[in-house]
């Protein structure tokens, strides 16, 4: 199937065997600001007046056409168009036979303002993990050396405290590892979903289980589960943390009853196939409007302090993964309400 050049992302000029452009992109024409009429036919070294950063002509330094015969192009890497504007190039040059002429030069232009998002992204990670890391770390070092300097001097119930503690931070850290691992995989497109035949009604119960073991009323809940769901599979660990998850922010975070509604559905990829929503709602001041489009985007923590922002990012790649979609809005009672679907799936792994 042909690829019109129009529909690639990024920049893509291309020069014969004489140098003169004969394709030059919508991407080219956007990023460079010049209309493909008046490339196409004109000089690269016209078409694309590159600099490096150190202001030397880059098509002078490279001389595709009378260079090295070995040469097969240049990797990616930052050079100027006139202004100073930015862009990423790379070029192959493609010969006919092994150190022959070249016949094309191929190259390629991206912006630098996606790796720019991307290198802050990742310094704010660094710096949230080490701000999340410093605090635990910092107890369970000064614990354990307290306990390992004066162990005679302590009872056994403040020795005991001392210890839970040190566990309570050690899980702490274990948590954040993986929740960085799992950033990673989601980021990577590499996130495996094992699906297994998922009892999602008693899943929740469990949950709210666990939060009634820690102490909440009864009444803090009202769960709905109906009686026709259909058979879900689903990774039952990777499911559990999207409910854990929704269940502990609306827990912590919202007031009055938190409200779990468990009903078919229709898969929202594909209408003709069936599908079980999950949805999690709270009666607490909820999420302000402008707010409501970064909520599952890294970091986001609305107003509330600490933790790492990254929860809901997760949550969202967990269901993803599994063909599904997670919304947020506000509640017909105030607070957030979070709904996930998740297409019926297959016991793949069976087949």
């Amino acid at each position: 199937m042909d690829v019109n050049p129009d529909d690639l992302p990024d920049g893509l000029v291309i020069a014969d065997a004489g140098g003169d452009v004969v394709c030059f992109n919508a991407a080219a024409a956007r990023l460079t600001g010049r209309e493909p009429g008046e490339a196409l036919g004109s000089p690269l070294p016209a078409v694309l007046p590159l600099e490096d950063l150190d202001g030397r002509r880059w098509w002078q330094l490279t001389d595709p056409y009378q260079g090295l015969a070995i040469s097969n192009g240049h990797p990616e890497r930052n050079l100027l168009l006139p202004g100073g504007h930015e862009v990423l190039v790379s070029a192959r040059y493609v010969r006919a036979r092994a150190r022959g002429p070249v016949q094309r030069v191929v190259v390629t232009l991206r912006g630098t303002e996606a790796r720019r998002r991307t290198e802050r992204s990742h310094a704010e990670l660094i710096a949230t993990v080490a701000h999340e890391l410093r605090s635990p770390l910092t107890s369970v070092k000064g614990f354990t050396a307290t306990l390992l300097a004066k162990w005679e001097r302590f009872t056994d119930d403040q020795k005991r405290l001392m210890l839970q503690t040190v566990d309570a931070d050690a899980g702490r850290v274990t948590r954040l590892i993986a929740e960085l691992l799992d950033i990673s995989r989601i980021d990577s497109g590499r996130l495996e979903v094992r699906r297994q035949r998922l009892d999602i009604a008693r899943a929740v119960r469990r949950h709210v289980g666990a939060h009634l073991a820690a102490g909440e009323p009864d009444s803090r809940f009202t769960v709905d589960i109906a009686a026709d769901l259909p058979d879900l599979w689903a990774d039952p660990d990777k499911i559990d943390q999207v409910l854990g998850n929704l269940l502990e922010n609306a827990v912590r975070h919202g007031e009055g009853t938190v409200t779990i509604e468990v009903q078919p559905a229709s898969s929202p990829r594909d209408p003709g196939e069936k599908a079980t929503a999950v949805t999690v709602s709270d009666e607490g001041p909820g999420i302000p409007e402008e707010s409501m489009s970064r909520v599952f985007t890294r970091f986001w923590r609305g107003s509330r302090r600490g933790g790492t922002g990254l929860g809901l990012y997760i949550v969202k790649g967990i269901v993803e993964a599994h063909g599904g979609v997670i919304t947020v809005e506000r509640a017909p009672v105030g607070g957030a309400r979070f709904r996930f679907t998740l297409p019926v799936g297959a016991p793949a792994f069976l087949a």
